[in-house]
């Protein structure tokens, strides 16, 4: 269970119980930024690469990635970064979603910045297929099955962006960045080939927040896709249907689930 930290909100002195999200790394063990409880926390009044991102340590393997710096919302309105020990930020270059760019590889600059309708069971929670009884395989050249998907709860909208960064990653994507267009709403973020925005309002999505994506998509040479946490318009999902945009509703344990047939084609082929 990660370690809760009191934490006094510099503005309003009020005081809060915090514990730091925990965050699945590639061997499957959970990892938490360790809280200085001991330091103030600072309040956030402007966003920056330098300051949002840590890189922290897996105990289990020994792998360090980069995770978002742990924050809590006081209710004065304002954000307070809490103080982790034993880290360090990471280098600008290096900056990407749960991953450390190896030397050897290119590296892109990264930045990052009701119920859901129509969901459907998602393939990453079949169970997995018995390994026994193996049929012989020589000249199989199919991709090996990407191990079961590792939500992280949404309680913010933060944490929305967050489930959305993973399960791309968990699709094959690297290098995951805030992308270069904001979108009309949300947040939109990019990897080699894909364009995907995350919309964490009440609001379902609507026919002109997918053609909007789609059309910023085609001016890059890129394919899209679209999270929400409150579902989609009829007609939206109509236009998605046939611009090929999948769609993906975010729930609250932070596993996207495919509502049109794009999403499911996504998710079979992955990037």
């Amino acid at each position: 269970m990660a370690e809760s930290v009191p934490v006094r909100c510099p503005a309003c002195r009020r005081e809060h119980l915090y514990a730091a999200l925990s965050y699945p790394c590639v061997c499957g063990a959970p990892v938490t930024p360790p809280l200085d409880g001991l330091a103030e926390p600072s309040a956030v009044t402007h966003r920056s690469w330098d300051e949002e991102w840590v890189t922290v340590r897996c105990e289990a393997c020994g792998r360090e990635d980069q995770w978002p710096a742990p924050e809590l919302g006081c209710s004065c309105g304002t954000e307070l970064r809490i103080p982790v020990r034993g880290v360090r930020r990471p280098q600008r270059a290096q900056r990407t979603l749960g991953s450390v760019a190896e030397a050897s590889h290119e590296t892109d600059e990264g930045t990052r910045e009701g119920t859901p309708q129509g969901t459907r069971a998602h393939p990453a929670d079949d169970p997995p297929h018995d390994t026994d009884s193996r049929p012989d395989t020589a000249g199989d050249t199919s991709p090996a099955p990407r191990p079961a998907f590792q939500p992280v709860t949404i309680r913010t909208a933060r944490d929305a962006v967050t489930a959305a960064a993973l399960y791309l990653r968990w699709l094959g994507y690297q290098d995951i960045r805030r992308a270069d267009q904001r979108p009309p709403r949300g947040i939109g973020l990019a990897a080699r080939g894909i364009l995907a925005q995350v919309d964490p309002t009440v609001r379902p999505a609507s026919l002109r927040d997918v053609e909007c994506l789609w059309l910023t998509a085609m001016t890059e040479s890129a394919g899209c896709v679209y999270f929400s946490l409150s579902g989609f318009a009829d007609d939206a999902r109509a236009r998605a249907d046939t611009l090929g945009v999948p769609l993906f509703v975010l729930d609250l344990t932070g596993t996207p689930q495919p509502v049109n047939s794009p999403a499911d084609k996504l998710i079979a082929t992955g990037a």
